[in-house]
């Protein structure tokens, strides 16, 4: 087989720029740490409103400095007031597939097929709730799911 017959594989690995920039104790988004993606969570996603077309727009564009550009997002339907299909973000078009999923997350994907996993963090959390739910799901080690982060108490794992 050709190296051109090969299928493009995506980058598993979190690029350096992932890790700089935003201080961790006081930003909406925060990245797992390591390069490694071993967790179950690849970052965490305070948004401010349950208006995903005031919300999405800064993430994605912070997202696309550090990881590239962002093409797809799944989200909780639940979870927002109104779901379009596609937005016009920095000039691109990001598609929004909507599902009643209820577990917490973003499903962010990355060009063809590499994605990333964000816990959503509800609105309406209390700053010292969310920066802690947000800590233990970008610790490297962390196994637990989102919404099983969502309702565990601030000290536990």
């Amino acid at each position: 087989m050709a190296e051109s017959d090969t299928p493009h594989q995506p980058p598993l690995l979190l690029p350096d720029a992932a890790r700089q920039g935003a201080d961790p104790a006081m930003a909406p988004l925060r990245l797992e740490t390591t390069q490694s993606r071993e967790a179950l969570l690849d970052g965490a996603w305070w948004p401010r409103s349950h208006n995903i077309v005031a919300e999405l727009p800064a993430l994605i564009t912070e997202l696309t400095s550090r990881l590239g550009p962002i093409t797809r997002v799944g989200l909780d339907s639940a979870a927002w007031e109104e779901l379009p299909t596609r937005l016009i973000i920095d000039d691109r078009v990001v598609h929004l597939d909507a599902h009643e999923v209820g577990d917490g997350t973003a499903l962010l994907t990355r060009g063809d097929g590499d994605y990333f996993v964000l816990l959503v963090v509800p609105p309406e959390s209390a700053p010292a709730a969310a920066r802690a739910v947000m800590a233990r799901a970008v610790r490297d080690e962390n196994i637990t799911e989102a919404a099983q982060l969502l309702v565990a108490e601030p000290d536990e794992p």
